[in-house]
């Protein structure tokens, strides 16, 4: 299920360190408070990530009740977005590189060059 994007409209990363051990309310609290993001929303993968970078949680509002979604790898990490502490939507694209291990956010931006100075 969390191998591919199929199903979901949106895709929603929590970027930085979550604690884990939260269960269904604590992650949607986070969601609603800290985002200010509605957690109800029907068929919106959010992501979480540790401090582990093996593991992940999802929240998935299915419109009956709330699913959640935990995997751990056995064997590398995930390429989590550690330096901004918002939440941000990705693409499916982008979804099926974080979960093949890929960074989806750039650790060093490239910065475009100053454009030329006009004389007069």
């Amino acid at each position: 299920m969390l191998n591919d994007a199929d199903g979901f409209s949106k895709v929603i990363i929590a970027a930085g360190y979550t604690d884990l051990r939260r269960g269904i309310d604590g992650l949607a609290s986070i969601i609603r408070f800290k985002y200010k993001l509605d957690p109800y929303e029907k068929n919106v993968l959010f992501l979480f990530c540790g401090k582990r970078t093996d593991r992940i949680k999802g929240l998935l509002w299915e419109g009956d009740g709330f699913l959640l979604l935990y995997k751990r790898l056995d064997v590398g990490a995930f390429s989590w977005p550690r330096t901004v502490d918002e939440a941000m939507q990705i693409t499916s694209e982008q979804y099926r590189f974080l979960m093949d291990g890929f960074d989806i956010v750039a650790r060093r931006p490239i910065y475009e060059i100053d454009p030329p100075l006009e004389t007069a």
